[in-house]
């Protein structure tokens, strides 16, 4: 099988200990906000990913301060991301920052931003 050459990570904050459908709820906010990002600033990795079949990482960081970390590491590569906030309807306080989306991009920059994490 061919390597993929875009993907896509989330990378979620342990510290929170989200339950499993909070957590697919915050990835799903975070792969249509990232995506979304992409397809406005580089479409042609947009299409790429997509034609490849849309691959996802998930990715964990001990706790918001690692998160806004990767942020700011992110805008610095000039990756699309989206930081996402819960409202606070449910299990956390509103404003609460769950997770981060990062691409779609092609990996071998993704890899330089996300090699060091651990999967979820």
């Amino acid at each position: 099988m061919e390597e993929y050459q875009y993907k896509q990570v989330i990378v979620f904050r342990i510290d929170l200990k989200l339950s499993k459908g909070k957590i697919a709820a915050q990835a799903g906010h975070a792969a249509v906000s990232a995506a979304e990002e992409t397809r406005k600033c580089h479409k042609a990795w947009w299409r790429a990913w997509k034609k490849e079949g849309q691959r996802k990482i998930a990715l964990k960081v001990e706790d918001e301060e690692g998160l806004l970390k990767l942020e700011r590491q992110a805008k610095a590569l000039d990756l699309p991301y989206a930081l996402i906030m819960d409202r606070g309807l449910t299990e956390i306080p509103p404003d609460t920052i769950t997770c981060l989306g990062i691409g779609p991009a092609p990996a071998e920059k993704m890899n330089r931003l996300t090699s060091n994490l651990q999967l979820l």
